[in-house]
């Protein structure tokens, strides 16, 4: 998978986000078996952008830790299917907004490295352009389940998991 990566923020660069972002392109590419031709787009950025973002496309004005748009819908129909997979000729998924300030704040309060929190939400973000979502329970099911084994195979801890004490 072909990745783009733009900084915006240059917060970013202390954090190595290009390795970041093909760890996570490539943990989702193998996972769902897809061809290397597939490209996406990464924008790091800050909350003001990301607000901004935010504000234009969903109508929340709010910061958030990543936003993504896909080249096509490819949801699926029915709560808990998979969604369709990519097709050519067009090799762009989509494109990612991810913010560095929000990302900062949720890994300490979730005390988790920022890097493992940043390599989920990227795969997260990677997920919702291949139409996986997490609005139904059986869609959030089915997208948790696959970031969790995408993850686990990375070293990376289930951001799902309940904490306890």
């Amino acid at each position: 998978m072909e990745i783009d990566v733009v900084i915006e923020d240059d917060r970013w660069v202390d954090h190595d986000l290009r390795t970041l972002a093909d760890k996570a392109g490539e943990g989702v590419r193998l996972a769902l078996a897809l061809s290397a031709e597939w490209e996406v787009c990464i924008m790091a950025c800050n909350d003001a952008r990301i607000a901004d973002l935010n504000a234009e496309f969903r109508e929340k004005p709010t910061p958030t830790n990543v936003l993504s748009w896909p080249s096509e819908e490819r949801g699926a129909e029915i709560d808990g299917d998979e969604p369709l997979a990519p097709e050519g000729p067009d090799p762009e998924l989509g494109d990612i907004a991810i913010s560095y300030e929000t990302c900062a704040r949720e890994a300490q309060e979730s005390e988790v490295l920022f890097e493992d929190h940043v390599t989920h939400l990227l795969i997260h973000g990677i997920l919702h352009l291949l139409g996986y979502d997490h609005i139904r329970d059986q869609d959030a099911t089915l997208m948790e389940t696959l970031e969790t084994k995408i993850l686990g195979k990375m070293g990376i801890a289930d951001p799902y998991r309940e904490t306890t004490g």
